[in-house]
């Protein structure tokens, strides 16, 4: 693994951590941090759809106050990310790094669920569309970089 050197990497218990299992940290040269251009691209990638995921699209409920928390918005940006044919390999990350796509449960729920608030359709309808959007902004960021 290639890793800036931000104190929290170079901490005694990362290194321990590293050595148990089995891993070695590499750390990219200071202000040089074209040494590891697919982690930087990647995290460009990821800091623009939660950008815009956040500052236009996306607003959760939680306890009557509207948030435009990027944490909680994190899991389902990183599963389009993931499961999103990208530009330089034409494959999907997930199926290049583990050789299979994960399977999207909700989408299998039945219709005809008893109704409590919020109902799993509710929920499954917020998570569809919060991967929809993330996968249109993944898209509109693909387009962005070829230019």
């Amino acid at each position: 693994m290639i890793s800036d050197r931000d104190p929290r990497f170079t901490s005694e218990i990362w290194t321990n951590l590293y050595y148990m299992l089995g891993t070695k940290l590499a750390f990219s040269t200071a202000y040089h941090p074209q040494t590891d251009v697919p982690a930087e691209r990647m995290i460009q990638t990821m800091e623009d759809i939660l950008r815009s995921f956040c500052a236009y699209v996306m607003e959760y409920q939680n306890h009557e106050v509207y948030t435009h928390d990027w944490v909680t918005l994190l899991p389902e940006v990183q599963l389009v990310y993931t499961t999103s044919q990208h530009y330089t390999t034409g494959k999907l990350p997930s199926l290049v790094e583990k050789g299979w796509n994960p399977l999207f449960s909700v989408d299998h729920l039945k219709k005809n669920i008893l109704t409590i608030h919020p109902t799993p359709k509710d929920l499954h309808n917020m998570w569809k569309k919060a991967c929809d959007t993330a996968a249109k902004f993944i898209a509109e960021a693909k387009e962005y970089s070829k230019q």
